[in-house]
């Protein structure tokens, strides 16, 4: 997988989270996956690539569907909380029907 793919499903995966208004504590899990994009970018510098970019393009046009799966390939990463992964799976429910 490429850095600029990985990249990617980080972001998306942080506005996965931020979808998740039922779950109390998302902020907290908003801030780990932050420092974790952050971190991403300081071990793997892309020449020619515009991470802001990329940000904006993920935000408004990747479906919220696919930011949900983002999310739970991110939560995986980060060893987010189960019960999130749960609700996230949960609210994907309801996409397929």
């Amino acid at each position: 997988m490429e850095l600029e793919d990985q990249f990617r499903y980080l972001v998306g995966g942080y506005y996965g989270v931020n979808l998740m208004d039922e779950y109390p504590l998302k902020e907290y899990i908003l801030k780990d996956i932050e420092n974790y994009i952050k971190d991403f970018i300081k071990q793997n510098p892309i020449n020619n690539f515009n991470y802001y970019e990329e940000h904006i393009k993920v935000k408004e046009t990747v479906s919220d569907r696919v930011k949900l799966q983002d999310a739970l390939l991110v939560l995986n990463i980060i060893k987010g909380p189960m019960d999130l992964v749960f609700l996230i799976k949960e609210k994907l429910k309801k996409y397929r029907r």
